[in-house]
């Protein structure tokens, strides 16, 4: 069989942004130089929540997770010497897509491209950030509204972009069941289309228009035969709800069109040279059937659970993509899985179970009424709790950490610190000089007018995205344009699930949780307190609340008073409720890296309270050189990705929780 015969690759991408606007164009270019046919960009949190470098919550987060883009000229360096035109480009931003999308575009038009060829996605998924990635800015109308105003824009203006990514992919490694991710973003494309519907900015003619640029971006799991049914089950609900509920007669326009990166989740630290295996069977799972194959496709590089991947790590990634797409066979050959009675039977599972709740969130009013009664929130913690339930007990088996776990000495991480990239802690410093140097030199009174302009049309009726655009044009920052839309439409804080989450984990005499349940007790005895009570605090901007959310029920099952107020507190904030609550042990978690500076600060200022009797814990995705770090500036523990067993974790809190008191060591085994 000829090359021309075979089937088109998948677009390759890489997830990539760093630091700054100039070293990550410099790593766009190397990547693509290397053969990856997409740029996927990761903003870094200020950016993807609405504030300036120099806000206060802010500090420690910025070029952590991504690239900071402020304003139009971090945009121009971004895209420097990349010819947008010819680019596909994604652009993982979702409260602020509108914002990101608007200086992307005044970009590509200063290049001199035509808008009508610009092509590439924006996330803009913001159920999915009120569920589990934490990066929401507005309330839930006004963020539709937002997301609605783009979609029509789009369609008459950009009409090869997909202005919106249903993204199922968070939602899977917040807990969700095939079942539920498939249920979710199937919800939530209903209320994003509904809405663009009833908005009547699109003609009842045009809808099919507006059907055929939503795309999808999901998750793959290891259990990669589930996972490829679970990618055929999406496309035939896909199919059906647009044609029935929409009237969408061109198959063409119904077609299900998703990216994917495949689970991050599973990745572990121990054992880390395990990832590799894992990511391509994930791969595997979004590639081999035909006609569910993925559109485009990027892979986390196979040390991402030890911290920030290098560009080699990146590399190692793109060449797995491109040795299925272009040594083996796979693009040779109709869909392998056509006519199989197993595949068949589990889709149509899948199908059926999806529907009915499809069906039961309707019945709340969709999947906005469900974000706020705060029952997808709730279903997600349960199901992320069970799962963890399973690996501890043993029943989820996963090599390297509960199942054969000895090992040889790994080369690959034998100087672990040069095993990640690190970013320089001075970037920061420079970043925030950078912006007031864009401020200083604007023309402020156009910038002034645009912003005025914007906060009219969101207080009115008319679509944003123009007034959005004339604000990238003014050189408007992207905090301003941000608090702008705060200011008429105001914050939201998302339910956090906790507290409505059932036991996962049984305290029957004898079990792992009695014995520590015990130890809780008979601590809050030693004291002379009713219950010992924990503080669990997301400082920074992080907005990964899974583990935060497991800790805080296990906690509870434990016999802990909880006190968790959710995700984006100030270390002043965490303090004051620390006090406030007179509790027995702060424990903070920190996944984008914030923690080096966010922790000490909590640390110092509990210091300062005179609260030296209260422990502060830690949690996340932290380097070991970073732990050592903290343990040295006082912080009495740190857990990362290794240590599963929350149970355990627990019964340590409490051991600490002891030390601090001057309490004598119990000898309950946990």
């Amino acid at each position: 069989m000829t090359e021309r015969q075979k089937d088109r690759p998948w677009l390759m991408r890489t997830y990539a942004g760093h630091s700054t606007a100039e070293a990550s164009n410099e790593l766009y270019r190397r990547n693509l130089a290397k053969g990856q046919t997409g740029l996927s960009v990761a903003f870094d949190l200020p950016t993807q929540t609405g504030y300036d470098p120099d806000h206060l919550l802010a500090r420690g987060e910025v070029g952590r997770v991504g690239v900071p883009v402020s304003h139009l000229g971090d945009m121009r360096r971004l895209f420097q010497d990349i010819p947008l035109e010819q680019m596909n480009t994604s652009m993982t931003i979702n409260a602020t897509a509108m914002w990101l999308l608007a200086l992307y575009q005044v970009v590509a038009e200063e290049q001199g491209a035509d808008p009508d060829r610009l092509q590439g996605t924006t996330q803009n998924d913001i159920v999915k950030e009120y569920l589990s990635r934490g990066t929401h800015v507005f309330p839930p109308g006004p963020s539709l509204r937002l997301t609605t105003d783009m979609i029509t824009y789009t369609v008459n203006r950009i009409p090869k972009w997909n202005p919106i990514n249903i993204c199922s992919y968070h939602l899977q490694e917040a807990g969700a069941t095939p079942i539920q991710e498939i249920a979710y973003a199937m919800s939530t494309a209903i209320a994003v289309l509904d809405a663009v519907r009833d908005s009547g900015q699109v003609p009842e003619e045009r809808f099919g228009d507006v059907v055929a640029r939503i795309s999808f971006f999901v998750n793959a799991g290891v259990r990669f035969i589930e996972e490829m049914c679970k990618m055929r089950a999406f496309g035939r609900i896909w199919d059906r709800v647009t044609r029935e509920r929409y009237g969408i007669a061109n198959p063409k326009q119904r077609r299900f069109r998703y990216g994917v990166q495949v689970n991050s989740l599973g990745l572990t630290e121990a054992q880390p040279e395990n990832n590799v295996q894992r990511i391509v069977l994930e791969m595997l799972a979004v590639t081999l059937s035909k006609d569910a194959r993925a559109r485009a496709v990027q892979l986390p590089a196979w040390n991402e659970a030890l911290g920030l991947p290098r560009p080699w790590d990146q590399q190692w990634s793109l060449r797995i993509q491109q040795v299925l797409a272009h040594e083996s066979d796979l693009l040779e050959y109709e869909d392998i899985f056509a006519g199989s009675h197993v595949i068949e039977a589990k889709v149509d599972e899948l199908v059926t179970e999806s529907l009915a709740e499809i069906d039961r969130i309707e019945q709340m009013g969709g999947a906005m009424a469900a974000v706020e009664s705060g029952y997808l929130k709730s279903e997600l913690v349960s199901s992320h709790a069970a799962r963890r339930a399973r690996i501890e007990a043993g029943d989820e088996k996963i090599v390297g950490v509960n199942i054969y776990e000895t090992t040889e000495p790994n080369p690959l991480t034998a100087d672990l610190d040069a095993a990640i990239m690190t970013v320089d802690p001075e970037n920061e410093a420079r970043v925030v000089a950078a912006l007031h140097r864009w401020r200083d030199n604007r023309d402020e009174a156009r910038a002034t007018e645009a912003l005025t302009a914007l906060k009219k049309a969101a207080a009115g009726t008319e679509n944003m995205m123009e007034a959005t655009v004339e604000c990238a044009r003014a050189g408007v920052t992207t905090g301003e344009w941000a608090w702008a839309l705060r200011d008429v439409f105001g914050e939201f804080r998302a339910p956090t699930g906790v507290s409505s989450a059932p036991v996962a984990v049984t305290a029957e005499p004898g079990t792992p949780l009695a014995l520590v349940r015990e130890k809780v007790t008979r601590t809050a005895d030693d004291l002379g307190v009713g219950r010992l009570r924990l503080l669990v605090g997301k400082p920074g901007l992080d907005g990964h609340s899974n583990g935060a959310e497991q800790i805080a029920v296990r906690a509870r099952d434990s016999g802990f008073e909880v006190v968790y107020q959710g995700i984006r507190l100030t270390p002043e904030q965490i303090t004051d409720a620390a006090l406030a609550e007179d509790v027995h042990c702060v424990g903070l978690s920190i996944l984008s890296g914030s923690h080096a500076e966010l922790v000490p600060d909590v640390l110092n200022r509990l210091r300062e309270a005179g609260a030296t009797d209260i422990p502060v814990i830690a949690g996340g995705i932290i380097p070991q050189a970073d732990a050592r770090a903290l343990i040295e500036a006082g912080v009495a523990a740190v857990f990362t990705p290794k240590d599963f067993g929350i149970t355990e974790i627990i019964g340590r809190i409490v051991d600490e929780i002891r030390k601090a008191n001057k309490l004598d060591p119990l000898e309950v085994p946990a």
